[in-house]
């Protein structure tokens, strides 16, 4: 535990945000990948099999499905994005655990997500943290540009004034850290147990890892 309570006094906190601020075991994301799914069979008129295949594809390929559906196809990011982030959320239950532990830590906390900004303020909501978050970097910030793309990192920190050696990252997805790393952070694994989110972590820009975000900052922040 003492090796966990320096950071408690970072500058500032980057968080992504799907199965990493919620866990993953409630299942919130499933109901996006299936509309995913949807929108690509009806954008692309295919079959589901196929429109799941193309969505997998661009995901590995291009860090996230809709910048392969851009980059290939000249998909409009909006309309796909207000379809694939009309979801019930009420199985993301309220966290004051976690409302806690990131009440004590000092520094600022951000939300940097692949998603939309009204996803991430919905979801924060049900958890009961939006208040502690000074703002959202969301894809339409990055113009589009996923994680991992270095250049993204670059702007979110000039942006939020961020000192990348005072600055702590969260993410579900270790590949996402790399850029994180190169720039000083210190990074956290939120480990959840699929193969796409286990790329990259056993590389050295993995510092710490756990599979409950929840438990984890409570050390940090010593409840």
């Amino acid at each position: 535990m003492s090796s966990l309570r320096h950071l408690s006094d970072f500058e500032a906190w980057v968080f992504d945000l799907d199965n990493t601020l919620y866990p993953a075991s409630c299942k919130l994301f499933d109901q996006i990948d299936v509309r995913m799914k949807q929108w690509i069979a009806d954008f692309l008129d295919l079959d589901h099999e196929e429109a799941y295949r193309v969505q997998k594809r661009y995901f590995m390929e291009c860090g996230t499905t809709l910048r392969g559906l851009m980059d290939r196809h000249g998909a409009d990011p909006a309309p796909y994005l207000a379809y694939v982030h009309d979801i019930d959320v009420s199985m993301v239950q309220p966290n004051p655990v976690l409302r806690d532990a990131l009440s004590r830590l000092s520094g600022r906390k951000i939300v940097f997500t692949n998603a939309c900004a009204q996803h991430a303020h919905r979801v924060m909501d049900r958890l009961g943290v939006t208040h502690l978050f000074e703002g959202v970097f969301d894809i339409a910030e990055a113009d589009y540009i996923p994680k991992p793309d270095p250049h993204i990192y670059d702007i979110l920190v000039e942006q939020h004034g961020l000192d990348p050696a005072r600055t702590v990252m969260v993410e579900d997805m270790a590949r996402n850290l790399a850029p994180a790393a190169a720039l000083g952070m210190t990074t956290v694994w939120v480990d959840i147990d699929t193969p796409w989110s286990r790329e990259g972590s056993d590389e050295a820009c993995v510092h710490h890892r756990t599979e409950d975000l929840t438990a984890w900052l409570s050390q940090v922040a010593g409840l």
